[in-house]
């Protein structure tokens, strides 16, 4: 929705100078640091990133308003609920290290009604599992970096599309992008990209593999570009990674 209302804005820019904001809210999604940037410079107020959830009530963590430490990229420290990461057996892990963010406190859920399974598979040692992937540095400022059944598995190589997302929009022609999974023969699955171009930008799928090189391990960089008028999005104008190569016929 962001990459969106920032493809349009240059279209709109009188009226965005005449209706000044105090502050952009962002949430659902953790957002690009390229895209908070080019957010602010565009409307020239602060955004208030934050990380939230129904199970918990919503909000989870915050980043700051100036003249708190912002950190782009990251959602900011916990607002409510206590925040920890957790590796598979159910350990909490250290600052820094990368695991499945878990959350507690009286505002979690205590459980789904009538459904022992999820209920089984959600909590651990008293901690509710998100699903989201990311770390804590030691600070407190929580990092995502992916929903877990979104990781791509290319081979037993994890990679995260949100940070191949963040290398491809700092390319100066693109607009818009989702990196996604697309199955492979041998590797099981493999990365692709979807992108929108800038208006009257030119870049082809060669330039833009080329660029994603000199940032990315080459087992990270997209096997597959589509260059879109416009990326498939969900009911809630999220771009959805899961069910992306289907729809574009790449499965």
């Amino acid at each position: 929705m962001h990459q969106a209302i920032l493809s349009r804005a240059q279209r709109n820019k009188d009226i965005i100078d005449s209706v000044k904001l105090r502050l952009l809210r962002s949430s659902s999604a953790s957002l690009p640091p390229q895209v908070m940037q080019d957010l602010e410079e565009t409307f020239d107020a602060p955004v208030v990133e934050a990380y939230g959830m129904t199970e918990a009530a919503h909000q989870m963590a915050c980043n700051p308003l100036p003249r708190g430490s912002q950190r782009p990229g990251s959602v900011g420290l916990a607002a409510g609920p206590k925040i920890s990461i957790m590796d598979q057996e159910g350990g909490l892990l250290s600052a820094g290290d990368i695991g499945e963010v878990v959350i507690q406190g009286e505002n979690v859920t205590s459980g789904y009604l009538n459904n022992e399974e999820a209920n089984a598979s959600a909590f651990s040692n008293g901690w509710f599992r998100t699903g989201d992937q990311g770390h804590i540095d030691k600070k407190g400022y929580l990092t995502l970096t992916g929903r877990l059944k979104e990781i791509i598995n290319r081979g037993g190589e994890k990679i995260s599309p949100r940070e191949v997302d963040e290398v491809l929009l700092d390319h100066q022609s693109v607009a818009q992008v989702v990196t996604f999974a697309i199955p492979h023969k041998k590797l099981g699955e493999d990365v692709a990209a979807a992108i929108v171009l800038e208006d009257g930008a030119e870049l082809d799928e060669t330039g833009l593999r080329d660029y994603a090189a000199t940032r990315l391990a080459d087992f990270k960089v997209p096997k597959k570009v589509v260059i879109l008028e416009e990326i498939p999005k969900g009911p809630t104008g999220k771009l959805q990674r899961i069910g992306l190569a289907e729809k574009l016929g790449l499965a």
